[in-house]
Parts: structure tokens; C-alpha cells; sequence
């Protein structure tokens, strides 16, 4: 339960720049967002809706059993920072966000083995919906 199966949106900057990063890294480290990457529906980054989660989207999630809604911020590995809430893509996490909408729930499995979910609340900020097309 890794991943969630539906349908995913990305951008074509975004897969292009994914699709590298993995290449470079271990086959077990980025097996959920090659397969992501597999999957997914591309758009140009103009075409991309605001509620949809792009690479350095800030968004903000609620945790199941409800807890506290709280922000993070979708990057690249050299970008992460956890305690600050900017998550890693390639972590389990990252990787279970990346692609959807609001109201989507994210599902993934922490290194330990527990299946956790959370639901998109809100997307705060996402660069293509401010004319950011190549962050």
C-alpha cells in the first residue's frame, strides 16, 4: 500500500526532472515514485491545476485518525528538512503526495512498516499557479 492508484498529475518538468534523480539512485530506494513516475498523467506546467501538487508545493494535510492539520512543503532530497516540513519526493511521504489534489487522501508505509494516510486540505502555494514554470 505504498502508493496511491489512482491516476496522478505532473508536470512534464517535474517527470523529466524526477525520472533523472531516480535514475542516478539505488532500484529499492525510488521504486514507488518510478512507479509513479510510470503512471502518471502529464501536462505542460501552464496546464496545471492550482489544486494540484507540483515539486515545491506547500500544502496542508491532516493526518488519519484526525489530528491537527499541519504544512509541509513538497522537495527535492538536497532540500529536505523534515523538522521544518519541507519533505523529501523521494521519501515515502513525499512520494505519496506528489500528484494530487485536494481532497485526496495520501497513503504510504514509514520505513517501519506502519500504513499511514492523510487527507489534502489545502494547497497553499504552488509555483505553477503563480508562473513559476521552472522551479
Amino acid at each position: 500500500m505504498e502508493m496511491q492508484t489512482c491516476e496522478r498529475m505532473l508536470t512534464k518538468i517535474d517527470h523529466v526532472r524526477l525520472t533523472r534523480l531516480t535514475a542516478r539512485m539505488e532500484a529499492g530506494a525510488s521504486r514507488s515514485v518510478r512507479s509513479l513516475l510510470d503512471d502518471s498523467y502529464l501536462v505542460p506546467s501552464p496546464a496545471i491545476p492550482g489544486s494540484v501538487i507540483t515539486m515545491y508545493t506547500q500544502v496542508l494535510v491532516q493526518g488519519d485518525p484526525p489530528s491537527e492539520p499541519f504544512q509541509v512543503t513538497l522537495c527535492y532530497p538536497a532540500d529536505a528538512e523534515p523538522a521544518r516540513g519541507f519533505i523529501s519526493v523521494l521519501s515515502p511521504f513525499g512520494a505519496s503526495l506528489l500528484g494530487l489534489g485536494v481532497g485526496d487522501i495520501a497513503r504510504w508505509r514509514t520505513p517501519v512498516g506502519e500504513d499511514r494516510t492523510a487527507r489534502v486540505l489545502q494547497v497553499l502555494f504552488q509555483p505553477e499557479a503563480n508562473g513559476d514554470y521552472t522551479t
